[in-house]
């Protein structure tokens, strides 16, 4: 006869639960359930939680109707015709007859006080491109957590190899690449770039991030494609719906975010029209993240209240602008300027002309976000002569208003 060993000596046997339509008991309504509450709800779970009270983003989710709230104490007989329960309150008593009734019923049970006494652990989970991690290091939760954290880490930037080994269909993204800092593309972009055969790339995206591609990965500078008789644009375009009828994974890699003068839609209309989704991937805007950087909020409390971003690749006079410079002169608040650098001057005197104070202070921030990062001061009536006495060039983004004083500067 086998010796009996007790059972806290024998590894935990993984499973995957599928709860969906299926009655899960949470017990207690603090902190823990806030941070399970989530997964139960995406899982499809039909989750009750018992408790006299809750943290405000778990009352939040009962009043939305994602759970349902029974206000009150465990009483015997809560967690009967449950699939799961979860006992997570700071009365021990309590904790203990909800995990006996568990045991009394066969339902599987966590508990957050006493992993011993529990007939099931939560393991460190995370998710990546439809692969769910689970990870169990026994009592050594935060193990499991960095465990967890590098695998995922590591299926998401490509530094893992997980290939697919069933054929997978060509997509196109048009990925946001953010201002400039590799580490400030997302988590989304950067597992899509990994995933492809063909990346197009803008001179403003985040190029570090294509030394880390595959030898195999066709790298194409959408600024050198030959453009034959074809606009800029329209050649990126055909190169987009020609490598993705060619049956290739194709990433468009852009600065900042698709559609904040990105011509991103321009390309989406174009695959549209070829027959070819595409999938976009927001990024974070340099008209936002670059300011920040150097020390400046676009809005403060008591500063200013609005922000407007504007592209300043045309000046005031020509016929072809969109921009109404008057009014914006008009504005309290803080104006975001991209792709203005040499047109700066002319920006200036307009906004002086329609009424803006000539000492509104105004900063030029240079390479945001990368090592080449700079960032210089002026007034709206100096900073025509600072431009040039400073050789400030493209790419920058320009801040103007009250909140440039704000805060220290980088």
């Amino acid at each position: 006869m086998a010796e009996h060993v007790p059972h806290a000596e024998h590894p935990a046997y993984p499973v995957g639960l599928r709860l969906a339509g299926r009655r899960v008991v949470v017990i207690g309504g603090g902190q823990v359930a806030q941070r399970r509450l989530p997964a139960l709800v995406a899982a499809g779970a039909d989750v009750t939680l018992i408790s006299p009270s809750a943290t405000p983003s778990v009352e939040a989710m009962a009043e939305s109707g994602e759970i349902t709230w029974t206000r009150r104490r465990y009483e015997d007989g809560d967690i009967a015709d449950a699939w799961y329960a979860l006992v997570a309150t700071s009365d021990a008593d309590a904790n203990a007859r909800a995990s006996a009734e568990a045991e009394r019923t066969k339902t599987w049970c966590v508990r957050s006080d006493d992993a011993d006494a529990a007939t099931a652990w939560t393991p460190a989970t995370g998710r990546s491109d439809g692969v769910t991690v689970a990870v169990l290091t026994g009592r050594d939760p935060r193990r499991s957590a960095a465990v967890r954290d590098a695998i995922v880490e590591g299926l998401r930037d490509g530094t893992l190899a997980a290939p697919h080994h069933r054929s997978r269909a060509p997509f196109v993204a048009l990925v946001g690449g953010g201002p400039g800092d590799p580490d400030l593309i997302t988590v989304r972009g950067r597992r899509l770039l990994a995933e492809a055969d063909v990346v197009i790339a803008d001179r403003l995206g985040p190029r570090d991030l294509l030394d880390e591609l595959p030898p195999h990965v066709e790298v194409i500078d959408a600024a050198k494609i030959p453009y034959g008789r074809f606009m800029a644009q329209e050649a990126i375009n055909n190169a987009l719906i020609e490598h993705a009828k060619a049956g290739k994974a194709v990433v468009r890699l852009k600065g900042g975010d698709p559609y904040v003068f990105g011509r991103g839609m321009e390309e989406a209309q174009a695959l549209a029209e070829a027959g070819i989704p595409c999938t976009v991937v927001p990024g974070i805007s340099s008209s936002i993240s670059v300011p920040s950087a150097a020390g400046i909020p676009v809005t403060h409390r008591g500063v200013a209240h609005e922000f407007t971003v504007v592209s300043g690749h045309v000046a005031p006079d020509d016929p072809r602008s969109l921009v109404d410079w008057q009014s914006l002169a008009r504005l309290r608040g803080t104006l975001v300027i991209l792709m203005g650098v040499d047109k700066i001057g002319a920006i200036a005197e307009a906004l002086i002309a329609h009424g803006k104070a000539p000492e509104t202070p105004l900063a030029l921030v240079q390479e945001g976000t990368t090592a080449a990062q700079r960032r210089v001061d002026a007034t709206l009536a100096t900073v025509a002569e600072t431009v040039k006495a400073e050789d400030v060039r493209p790419p920058a983004v320009i801040v103007i208003g009250d909140v440039v004083a704000v805060g220290p500067r980088k």
